[in-house]
């Protein structure tokens, strides 16, 4: 049996040399396709000299670089599996992550260098982005894999955070690449003329899958971008003819904000694609009416992550949904019995896929339990309209979303009741103009105390990462809790909305 080819750099360096792959916004460099090849080879050979192998872990505590996508190319190479680690994140909640991951080297940059002194379980075996940077500039090496990869070699283990608080590990594969490339090409038309900004965190899905890697598979190139700037944003899409875009949608209402977008040249933009939560209507319009045109979609890390997309043609129309399953995906929304929900509705959304995750890693139970009979059970309830048309009713269990990022209240609450001052704490999510959602903490306090909201900001900080700190708290005699003793958020969400 031929196998399909998995490392598409290596392809492309053979098909089209002189295109471009990738461009670095911050330090100016860019590399061709037989550049990125050469380079990426460098990197394995270097790689394989600290004595990462074939299934070995590599950790990533960095933010966005060149040397980080090109220790991905040569993970692809070695066979090795990258694990991104989440910058945002306290030393004692990555300490978890490495704990569960066992790296056999960690890299970090120098942001990041104060909090990697602090981490306990990181492997002996460091590296910094500084050591890295010669080896993608003018490194040269005559690399050989130990034998083809496979589709189902796992190539990532990305981290997403469970309603308990308890990290898990997300199995990538090749074979999950593949498909979620196959599925974005044939929705979006991606060809290798595309181009587009990168600049979502590599410890995110959204980073990685929703274009970068499909942009490789079709031999298409970015540009990277260090963190998200707006006004940079722009400039960048009008100076390189930006093709497809995408983003949150607190990240288009801030490019909306700016002085720039007036008058930045979006003529090259075919449509954005949007994600991580429903973008508001006059958000659409704002986009639409400088002629770009809106693509809402859904995913999930362990399942594609481009599982749906919205036609912009329906944008306005059917303002809230989610569209259709992408092509090679099967979707079924499920009663609690486990039968089919009927139109319009709710019910459980299971995917069936070769986008689906083998499993959690390290998590045999929760793998188990997500993942019945091929079908992955997602936990967010959905509904299916007269039409074809799917929408998102709720989300997966008490999970909110801020700034596009996961925020499960059990792991806030856990942390608030860790304060000598708190005996309970219940968070919900609540609308905030720029984030789309903050944590709205209600708290009963041991003996009438009742620290300012200042010190249990600080407090959360020191051991959450920003964007699950609440933004809002609230003192109350007592929690309201269903009957079997749980806290009930919709109670929570009510006095929210009285206020």
């Amino acid at each position: 049996m031929i196998l399909p080819q998995v490392d598409w750099v290596a392809m492309w360096a053979g098909y089209t040399p002189d295109r471009l792959c990738l461009r670095d916004d911050a330090g100016g460099r860019e590399w061709t396709y037989a550049l990125a090849e050469t380079r990426a080879r460098a990197m394995a050979a270097h790689l394989r000299g600290l004595g990462v192998g074939r299934g070995d872990r590599v950790g990533v505590y960095a933010q966005n670089c060149p040397e980080f996508v090109f220790l991905f190319l040569a993970c692809v190479k070695l066979g090795a599996i990258l694990v991104p680690l989440n910058f945002r994140l306290t030393p004692a909640e990555t300490d978890v992550l490495l704990n569960d991951a066992e790296p056999v080297l960690l890299v970090h940059d120098a942001a990041m260098a104060p909090a990697a002194a602090e981490l306990t379980s990181a492997p002996e075996a460091r590296a910094t982005v500084d050591d890295l940077a010669p080896v993608i500039d003018a490194g040269e090496a005559d690399f050989a894999p130990d034998r083809p990869g496979e589709l189902d070699d796992p190539v990532m283990i990305l981290y997403t955070a469970g309603t308990t608080g308890r990290s898990k590990g997300v199995i990538v594969t090749h074979r999950m690449l593949l498909w979620n490339s196959i599925n974005t090409a044939l929705r979006l038309d991606i060809t290798s003329a595309d181009h587009s900004q990168a600049y979502a965190p590599f410890f995110h899905t959204g980073g990685w899958n929703v274009l970068l890697t499909p942009f490789l598979h079709a031999g298409a190139s970015h540009t990277l971008m260090s963190a998200f700037e707006p006004d940079r944003v722009l400039e960048l899409m009008a100076a390189e003819g930006t093709t497809i875009f995408w983003g949150v949608p607190t990240m288009m209402r801030m490019l909306a904000e700016s002085p720039r977008f007036a008058d930045t040249d979006l003529s090259t933009v075919r449509y954005v694609v949007v994600g991580g939560a429903p973008m508001p209507l006059d958000l659409i319009d704002l986009w639409h009416a400088r002629g770009v045109f809106i693509r809402q979609g859904y995913g999930l890390t362990e399942v594609g992550p481009n599982t749906f997309s919205l036609h912009h043609d329906d944008a306005v129309r059917k303002r809230g949904s989610i569209g259709f399953p992408n092509f090679y995906i099967d979707a079924r929304a499920v009663r609690a019995d486990g039968t089919a929900a009927g139109v319009d509705e709710p019910g459980e959304l299971w995917l069936r896929s070769e986008v689906v995750t083998p499993g959690y890693w390290r998590r045999p139970e929760a793998t188990a339990e997500a993942i019945v009979d091929g079908w992955f059970r997602t936990g967010d309830v959905v509904r299916r309209d007269a039409e074809g048309f799917w929408y998102v009713v709720d989300r997966k269990k008490n999970m909110f979303i801020s700034g596009g990022e996961n925020v499960y209240p059990a792991e806030v609450e856990a942390v608030l009741e860790s304060h000598p001052d708190v005996a309970e704490a219940g968070v919900v999510g609540v609308p905030d103009p720029k984030w789309g959602e903050v944590g709205q903490a209600f708290l009963v306090t041991r003996d009438g105390a009742a620290p300012d909201p200042e010190t249990l900001t600080a407090y959360c900080r020191e051991r959450l990462a920003g964007y699950k700190t609440p933004r809002h708290f609230a003192f109350v005699a007592e929690l309201p809790r269903n009957a079997v003793g749980k806290i009930d958020r919709k109670a929570l969400e009510g006095i929210v909305d009285e206020k």
